[in-house]
């Protein structure tokens, strides 16, 4: 069933309207005897390289992602390891305290990076009111309890890298690889297929009647899967793509207590 899944996730609708498409241009020219030998470095150029490019840009783009949302965790991990070790005198009501503030912090971040860049001011609005209070735990709660200045400014200095690496996550979400190479491959990944019709009719001639349109077939279904691949890399956080980034608060918070 995952399998399928994800064969469906680069095999799509798209996918066979384009294909169609091309088949439907092939049998018009075999049937009106219209042929031509296009160089197939056409292809290369105008479809193949940008696609790859954008898959590379793409993939980059979700790895440092995927570095700072360690960050995020690892230093937030930190300061809970500070409240329940650094304290001379702890209670469980600041532990409960600071585990919450941070499931909240991956809760807003997951909500964040989830929704459309329209509902970004609203959900970053919630992501910084956490941060405030997490700014704010570290003061009165740690501070306050007789946290040594200098651990209090580690605390604080994690929190700084919190914030950072959250930042950086957030550009990642905001801005994308560039929108017109996309625009670019998408043109010529629908417009290729269809005018390589009189490419396909010569080559079948070489080919028994049954395998005429093998060739426009996988030559589509190659071009637009690796474009589908490249638009579901483009955004890591959309949760439809099998490579997206998943943002487990719970299961974060639940390790939490490990010791």
């Amino acid at each position: 069933m995952k399998k399928m899944k994800q064969v469906l996730i680069i095999i799509n609708l798209k996918t066979i309207l384009v294909t169609s498409l091309a088949v439907a241009s092939t049998y018009l020219c075999r049937r009106f005897d219209i042929t031509a030998d296009f160089p197939m470095t056409l292809i290369a150029t105008a479809v193949v390289f940008p696609i790859v490019f954008s898959i590379g840009g793409a993939y980059k783009r979700r790895e440092n992602a995927l570095a700072k949302y360690s960050s995020i965790k690892a230093h937030g991990r930190a300061i809970y390891f500070a409240t329940r070790d650094w304290l001379e005198n702890t209670d469980q009501d600041t532990e409960n305290r600071i585990r919450k503030l941070l499931g909240d912090l991956l809760v807003a971040c997951r909500t964040l990076f989830a929704q459309t860049l329209a509902e970004m001011p609203r959900n970053e609005e919630r992501v910084y009111r956490v941060f405030s209070s997490l700014s704010t735990f570290i003061k009165e709660d740690l501070r306050g309890k007789g946290l040594p200045a200098g651990e209090v400014s580690r605390c604080n200095q994690f929190l700084s890298k919190m914030i950072i690496a959250f930042e950086d996550v957030k550009h990642i979400y905001q801005y994308r690889t560039p929108r017109t190479l996309s625009t670019f491959s998408d043109f010529f990944v629908t417009l290729l297929p269809i005018v390589y019709g009189p490419y396909f009719a010569a080559t079948a001639k070489d080919y028994s009647n049954g395998l005429a349109y093998v060739m426009p077939v996988l030559f589509t279904t190659i071009l637009v899967s690796l474009d589908n691949i490249q638009e579901h890399l483009e955004n890591p956080f959309d949760q439809i793509g099998e490579d997206d980034i998943v943002i487990n608060a719970e299961k974060f918070v639940e390790r939490l207590e490990l010791k």
